[in-house]
């Protein structure tokens, strides 16, 4: 008893606030863990195609919730709590009314022309109105809850989150199983299971708020959110475009394959959001305080981790594959060493647009996101068309280059503008790091024929870093120090 009563004891002395963050990072960890587990399952109860047809019904339905919902449930969301706390109550039922009458509207347009819509985006009538379904509950549990971490009442959404993370992938394995139309299943497994746990919270925001429409804070949330929308979309068509591309350039086999090696390969941004978590409020102190230069250690060693952590996904991809899916999806090797690089670029560029958003400079954010989009969508059609389904894990991991070098960019023109210094961050070492380690990828790719070498390889880069961590620390911070040395002397 003596050995567990030390750590509970400290756990209850921690601030409420630290506990609940802290519960929040587990939650959203065994959300995607949970997912993650299930995969293997869902890839030999699917063929490749139905795993395709399946992904693109995810990609598309991530699209449309921006326009069904306008995303009311985020950022505008939780800032609205804070600046109307006084009406909390009134703020959160007026924005479910709101919601729910953007659904009902788009649900409306969509049975009025649902011939049309249906073979826009290759779904069935029953599958279109699962989505509707889903985007409109996921968009209620969303604002029940921010306002649940608003409260740091940290138990109830825990408790909610992992039954309905188990819940889903069992009632979508016993539908398939038992079901002739096996993509149709699994998306009704996710809108039954949606529907009856997130429905009661609407009902129990709307009774406790008792107001359906509010002119004030509609007005509110609407001239906030929809100016915000072309920033959604290029995020959303960055990341789901490619699979829809493959499906209508290539075919819903090939999107299958894909989609399995990107949801692999993302799930390593776990790690890119546990760091970013970690050190953004420390991060932000040093932009408030300005010294924004005393983060670039910190940074840099952030980069290597984060590099020789997908390094390992790159390295074990075949392994991994054959672990979470048949043979029929072994080609999904060749695309996770791009995508796992993207996922490095995604971090880089996280650390670059913290000081866009900490100065208000949500354009800047826009643009990037606008050009990374559009150029994705325009290499993706060229690539794909010229090399097959391969070429868009390149054009997508293309993309995010760009995009964190327009975030550096505008990154160092908000800091000449605020603090009079655009000189934090050396693009030398950042360009070091990236080149070490798309070129350490390329290496261990090349050894996918060749596993006893591979497995060399990376046990001594696993027994370096191990070994030399210290040094490389030491290192990053003697880069840093000299720099700074120098600009001094300038």
């Amino acid at each position: 008893m003596s050995v567990l009563s030390k750590p509970i004891e400290a756990y209850n002395k921690l601030p409420k606030q630290v506990k609940a963050a802290g519960w929040y990072v587990i939650c959203s960890f065994l959300q995607k863990g949970i997912s993650f587990i299930t995969t293997p399952i869902f890839t030999r109860l699917l063929s490749p195609t139905e795993y395709g047809m399946f992904s693109v019904f995810t990609s598309w339905m991530d699209i449309i919730a921006i326009f069904v919902t306008l995303r009311l449930c985020y950022g505008v969301y939780s800032q609205g709590l804070i600046k109307f706390d006084t009406e909390r109550q009134v703020f959160s039922s007026s924005l479910q009314g709101l919601t729910l009458t953007l659904a009902l509207t788009w649900t409306a347009i969509y049975l009025i022309f649902h011939n049309f819509w249906n073979g826009l985006f290759g779904l069935t009538t029953v599958q279109m109105l699962a989505m509707l379904a889903m985007i409109w509950t996921s968009a209620v549990f969303g604002f029940w809850s921010v306002e649940q971490r608003v409260k740091l009442n940290y138990i109830k959404l825990v408790i909610i989150t992992i039954v309905v993370s188990v819940a889903k992938p069992v009632v979508g394995i016993i539908l398939v199983i038992n079901a002739q139309d096996k993509v149709t299943a699994r998306i009704l497994g996710l809108a039954i299971v949606e529907l009856i746990s997130y429905s009661g919270f609407f009902v129990l925001q709307m009774k406790r708020g008792k107001t359906f429409f509010s002119k004030k804070f509609w007005k509110y949330v609407l001239s906030f959110n929809i100016p915000l929308i072309p920033h959604y979309l290029s995020q959303t068509v960055l990341n789901s475009s490619d699979r829809i591309m493959i499906s209508n350039l290539v075919n819903e086999s090939a999107a299958g394959i894909y989609s399995l090696a990107y949801s692999v390969s993302m799930i390593m941004r776990l790690f890119n959001n546990a760091f970013s978590d970690s050190i953004y409020p420390w991060f932000c102190q040093k932009i408030k305080d300005n010294k924004l230069k005393e983060t670039e250690p910190v940074a840099y060693i952030s980069m290597i981790l984060i590099a020789v952590i997908n390094l390992l996904l790159i390295a074990f991809a075949p392994e991994v594959i054959a672990l979470f899916a048949p043979k029929s999806y072994q080609d999904a090797i060749w695309v996770i060493p791009p995508i796992a690089m993207s996922v490095f670029f995604i971090f880089i560029y996280d650390l670059f647009s913290t000081v866009e958003f900490y100065y208000e400079k949500t354009k800047f954010v826009m643009i990037a996101s606008l050009i990374a989009a559009l150029l994705n969508i325009v290499l993706n059609y060229i690539f794909i068309n010229l090399f097959g389904y391969f070429a868009a894990g390149y054009t997508t991991m293309f993309c995010y280059v760009v995009y964190a070098t327009a975030h550096f960019c505008f990154m160092k023109k908000i800091c000449k503008e605020k603090v009079g210094d655009s000189t934090v961050f050396s693009p030398k070492v950042i360009v070091t790091i990236s080149m070490v380690f798309v070129l350490l990828g390329v290496v261990f790719m090349c050894l996918y024929n060749y596993p006893l070498y591979r497995y060399i390889a990376s046990g001594m880069l696993s027994f370096a870093v191990v070994i030399n961590y210290r040094k490389i620390i030491g290192f990053v911070k003697l880069i840093y120090s000299k720099r700074h040395a120098n600009e001094g002397e300038i």
